[in-house]
């Protein structure tokens, strides 16, 4: 099949990752039968660890959480899981477990392998519809009891020194005026996390001791992999640590749990690529279009203020000197300048333009995909969208006077 012109203005890059996520060939990416420990991280893990054992649950939201001291967990109750992302390449990389404890609190505890741009709005929400349903229409506005999020993140998300981020409703002039109901708590699970920055978090003496066991689960959590044959032996003095590293090991699982397990980590990498692809894609075509954008501007600005610093200098030397001399440095000053005020328009211009070609890039994906015959759910998974935001993209692709008719005959190919 020969490339058309709407082909070649897909970057090569991204028809590759578009192509692995639209024909997934199984190519095992571990040596199961070599590793120790799983990844705690990975869906699986995470739901046996804190999903199937409450004591292990309790532990660590008792360690990471901002509980007062006279209120920690006892005991805990699991609750319907409500959060499952409604694109399948996400539901690999999002995981959550929901809980309730003796003071009727609810805990929704989440695993994010990569930061999104929609992860605040979408734990917000989470939170607010969980708070929302703890009553009926008619019942009194006291029975609500407060909902905690604690989400890790496996990526740095924020321009801050800090990996622990604890959210709450408060009075910008006064901190202490808090209005309780809904309580946020970000972990990143990256470098910024390393024992002796805990120090801040630590309070009375029962804090403290919760503290030294946060500091056992974060690197926990950080360091298992399946690179780790031994758990190092700070964290196998501890018998919460030394249950879940059980939990981890290879030989825990069923050959099913296993496969299961690799798809896992397997559509992680798939959705890695894609995102990677894409940015890379996205900087380039706008570094290109802010150079040459910026250099035009930049000229055409450098001309104009070197004539003007030209002609202010030469009225002082006198008008034949002037001319001669003012042009002469106002072109060196004002070619410089213009340069740094141009280049800088012209970055700004060119990221612009290059989100406005990812947007062009999505919709010729999506088209010539549904014209090499695949159909709108798989084109779904692929992008990550709703299949009815693809039906609406093709709709609009075929009433385009640009376009062949006849794109969309059928709406709805599986």
């Amino acid at each position: 099949m020969s490339k058309n012109k709407t082909d070649m203005e897909i970057p090569k890059a991204t028809r590759k990752e578009i192509a692995k996520v639209a024909k997934p060939k199984r190519v095992p990416t571990l040596d199961l039968a070599n590793i120790r420990y799983l990844d705690p991280k990975v869906d699986l893990i995470f739901r046996r660890i804190f999903g199937e054992h409450p004591d292990l649950l309790i532990n660590f939201l008792n360690a990471v959480m901002p509980l007062p001291a006279d209120r920690m967990i006892i005991e805990i109750e699991y609750l319907p899981s409500e959060l499952m992302p409604a694109t399948p390449l996400k539901k690999y990389s999002i995981v959550d477990v929901r809980c309730k404890d003796n003071h009727h609190r609810q805990f929704i505890i989440e695993m994010q392998v990569y930061w999104n741009s929609d992860f605040y709005n979408r734990i917000v929400f989470n939170a607010g519809k969980a708070y929302v349903k703890q009553i009926d229409k008619g019942d009194d506005y006291h029975l609500l009891q407060p909902v905690y999020t604690l989400a890790l993140i496996n990526q740095n998300f924020i321009e801050s020194k800090n990996f622990y981020h604890h959210y709450q409703i408060i009075n910008r002039l006064d901190p202490a005026e808090i209005i309780p109901g809904l309580e946020f708590v970000l972990i990143e699970l990256t470098n910024k996390f390393k024992p002796d920055t805990i120090t801040a978090l630590i309070g009375n003496a029962q804090r403290r001791k919760m503290r030294k066991m946060m500091v056992l689960w974060l690197r926990f959590l950080k360091e298992t992999n399946e690179k780790m044959s031994e758990l190092p032996a700070l964290l196998q003095k501890n018998k919460h640590i030394r249950k879940a590293a059980e939990l981890c090991e290879r030989a825990a699982y069923t050959p099913d749990e296993l496969l299961a397990y690799e798809a896992s980590k397997e559509q992680i990498r798939l959705e890695k690529a894609f995102r990677e692809g894409t940015r890379r894609d996205a900087l380039a075509e706008g570094e290109v279009i802010g150079l040459e954008k910026g250099k035009a501007i930049g000229k055409a600005e450098g001309l104009e203020k070197g004539e003007a610093i030209g002609l202010e200098k030469g009225e002082a030397i006198g008008l034949e000197k002037g001319e001669a001399i003012g042009l002469e440095k106002g072109e060196a000053i004002g070619l410089e300048k213009g340069e740094a005020i141009g280049l800088e328009k012209g970055k700004a211009i060119g990221l612009e333009e290059s989100e406005a070609k990812i947007s062009k890039i999505y919709k010729i994906a999506i088209t010539n995909a549904y014209k090499a015959g695949h159909s709108i759910g798989d084109i779904s998974i692929i992008m990550g969208l709703p299949q009815e935001e693809i039906i609406k993209i093709l709709q609009n692709e075929e009433s385009s006077p640009k376009r062949d008719r006849g794109l969309l005959k059928n709406p709805v190919r599986d």
